[in-house]
């Protein structure tokens, strides 16, 4: 398979596949910042779930060129264009953190070609009737989020600075959010092989540039260019709890308006538990019948 591929305006996507190369294809979208090496279920446990995993990194990004001022809709050209560089008719999405309403957004304007989607700890649009957008969210993100909304160009230079740090030691962004997670995400992201993932992860996220996680945060507190409430194809969201970074009443906003949407809340669960649901919600997005894939 090819480790790149070019999309229709000439740049060009890192990307990586996982898994059986002959099962049944699910895009993995990954969080902010992300890369596609991001954590994901052991090869052995897709081989034996039959699925083939395509992951790639968002523009701007690892090794994927940037597209400034992309927003969240501008996903779905870029996921279409690996699909078939791979040849892939049919698939099923999942994406988590900030890369949930990139999955939401593919099942939305995709309607002939993802199966399924699933959301895991996601953001409602920052326009969302009704919703009190950073209610219950931690300080530190309800201060970056909204001066990405507000002042983008005061929030892409403190950003900058703070990403080549991380890239030289990406356990310092670990040590950034410690304060808020819960106990139970403490145990987690030291786990020792989640911690390596997540490390490698961050280091590839912004080692070429800290643009896609500027982007990301921009086209995310921006308007995301569909409407959830279009979405026709089956959705599961799921969220814990006890997320600060993104608040379970997101998923319930965006559970009351997507028709086929499945909610599933973990009561003791926060951020970083969507890493444990990740193979069950597999399961869900392969469980599709054959004849829809």
């Amino acid at each position: 398979m090819p480790d790149h591929v070019c999309t229709g305006d000439g740049r060009r996507l890192r990307v990586e596949e996982s898994g059986d190369p002959r099962g049944r294809p699910v895009f993995l979208l990954h969080g902010m910042p992300g890369s596609r090496v991001g954590p994901k279920p052991r090869s052995m446990f897709l081989h034996q779930r039959g699925a083939r995993l395509i992951s790639y990194d968002r523009p701007g990004y690892g090794g994927s060129d940037r597209l400034p001022g992309r927003r969240v809709a501008d996903v779905v050209q870029d996921v279409a264009d690996v699909a078939d560089a791979l040849d892939v008719d049919r698939f099923a999405v999942a994406g988590r953190s900030g890369g949930a309403p990139h999955a939401l957004a593919c099942a939305a304007l995709l309607p002939d070609r993802v199966t399924r989607a699933a959301a895991l700890v996601g953001w409602a649009p920052r326009d969302a009737e009704g919703l009190d957008w950073y209610a219950g969210m931690a300080p530190s993100n309800v201060t970056d989020l909204s001066t990405a909304a507000n002042d983008p160009e005061r929030f892409a230079a403190r950003l900058i600075p703070r990403s080549a740090a991380i890239r030289s030691d990406p356990a310092r962004l670990l040590e950034e959010l410690r304060e808020d997670l819960t106990a139970d995400d403490r145990l987690i992201v030291s786990d020792n092989t989640i911690r390596s993932m997540l490390l490698r992860n961050y280091r590839e996220a912004l080692r070429t540039s800290p643009y896609g996680w500027i982007d990301d945060a921009l086209a995310l507190t921006g308007a995301w260019g569909f409407d959830p409430a279009l979405i026709e194809v089956p959705v599961l969201l799921w969220h814990g709890q006890h997320d600060v970074f993104s608040p379970a009443s997101h998923a319930s906003w965006l559970a009351d308006r997507i028709p086929r949407a499945t909610a599933v809340l973990e009561p003791t669960a926060a951020h970083f538990a969507s890493l444990r649901a990740l193979p069950a919600v597999l399961d869900w997005l392969l469980s599709a019948p054959v004849e829809a894939a």
